[in-house]
């Protein structure tokens, strides 16, 4: 094979050019992003919906020796099935109850600073202690106090309502973007096969070992933050349904919605889920144990303190293993802009989001201060294991053992 002749080399590129070439990709993408700005959202889901759907597709391969497209094709009609369950029947109940939850705590809000006023001139008796709440409350200021915040909170309770209205009266929209990502991640997952490393595609001479340990980087903040939300989610969601629906409590889903939601939000999403139940709780008619409201009230709160402590310090440091490492008010503040710009989609990836531009700011500053780009030694990606199926794998290896010590016993008899 004769060499290339050095006439017909293609010539480098000078620093103007990079610089004018650079700036000029950077324009199109971002007027792509704000022309199509619509998009963002659902194209950010088909990737997530592909990722969470990968390990299941991996693992009926390789468990039934299916080929990868048989196994994807299986994995989305069970999906497309259950879409079209829930969304006639389970997806419309979620919404009309978060409707109402959203009308009923609007209603309690208004009428929040004439039961503040009854509460002060009434006497709460507790074995044989008696209080008196007037000697707490300053009558000329509690009711100044209140209007202010309910002209903060009230605007932002019109807005979610509008949202949600906008929702139920436009079903056919959302679904219809429903099967439009799961079609798009059908497609994509069916022809992904393994998720290929990227960081072997790209060869920049001398940030080989860069590259490849933020490709690593990045698959660890991003399989640590996907798949284990997701399951604090589902586990969430499916507590707290439980739970207050035993207890009695009104608007028991989309109460449960919430709870799972508020797990993406630090700080603020706790509180946020405590302060809805206690105003639904105090404010409905009656209960199933014949409590008082403020009794019944507590006895939720309890409920709810308990299972998010729980969650906090038991379940989730299992489930998403080491922290992202980035500060909780960091990822509110993130939350915050995130839900301005593309919504709810916008809340729940502020976190790793942030914790990926912490990762290229800290690099891109590092080097820029001619210091070691990785200040740390690279930690291994921990594969995530998602509960029920360890929860599986015991329950077979106790069979398999319990079938092996009758079958040992059954020989030794004969």
């Amino acid at each position: 094979m004769t060499n290339q002749n050095s006439s017909d080399a293609s010539p480098p590129w000078g620093s103007t050019v990079k610089l004018v070439i650079g700036f000029t990709v950077v324009g199109i993408i971002g007027a792509f992003l704000v022309r199509f700005k619509n998009l963002i959202g659902p194209l950010l889901l088909v990737f997530i919906l592909s990722y969470l759907l990968h390990p299941l597709a991996k693992r009926l391969s390789e468990k039934t020796r299916l080929s990868w497209r048989m196994s994807v094709n299986i994995i989305f009609i069970i999906l497309i099935i259950i879409l079209l369950t829930s969304a006639t029947a389970i997806g419309l109940v979620v919404i009309q109850q978060l409707q109402s939850l959203i009308n009923a705590i609007n209603d309690i809000v208004g009428n929040l600073p004439q039961a503040v006023m009854d509460l002060s001139t009434q006497e709460i008796h507790i074995g044989n202690y008696v209080f008196n709440f007037s000697s707490y409350f300053n009558t000329n200021n509690i009711e100044t106090v209140l209007q202010k915040l309910l002209e903060i909170i009230q605007p932002m309770l019109g807005r979610a309502g509008g949202i949600l209205s906008s929702m139920a009266s436009s079903t056919a929209t959302s679904i219809g973007w429903t099967f439009f990502i799961a079609i798009i991640s059908y497609f994509l997952l069916a022809d992904l096969g393994d998720i290929p490393d990227v960081s072997r595609s790209f060869n920049i001479p001398g940030y080989d070992k860069d590259f490849k340990r933020l490709w690593h980087e990045l698959l660890r903040i991003w399989n640590a933050f996907l798949r284990g939300q997701f399951v604090l989610f589902v586990f969430t969601a499916v507590i707290y349904a439980i739970l207050m629906g035993l207890l009695g409590v009104k608007y028991v889903l989309a109460i449960a919605i919430i709870a799972g939601l508020a797990r993406f939000i630090p700080y603020a999403g706790a509180w946020i889920t405590w302060i809805i139940i206690a105003l639904v709780s105090l404010f409905q008619s009656g209960n199933y144990f014949g409590l008082e409201n403020w009794q019944f009230m507590l006895v939720v709160l309890g409920v709810g303190f308990i299972v998010d402590t729980i969650f906090d310090n038991f379940i989730a440091p299992r489930i998403l293993g080491k922290s992202l490492g980035v500060n909780p008010a960091l990822v509110l503040l993130a939350a915050i802009i995130g839900a301005n710009l593309i919504g709810l989609i916008g809340v729940l990836l502020a976190a790793p989001v942030l914790a990926t531009l912490k990762l290229f700011g800290q690099y891109i500053t590092r080097k820029m201060l001619d210091m070691p780009p990785f200040p740390e030694p690279e930690q291994e990606i921990e594969p995530l294991r998602y509960p029920w199926v360890v929860w599986g794998e015991k329950f077979w290896s106790w069979i398999i053992q319990k079938a092996r010590l009758i079958i040992k016993k059954g020989d030794s008899q004969k």
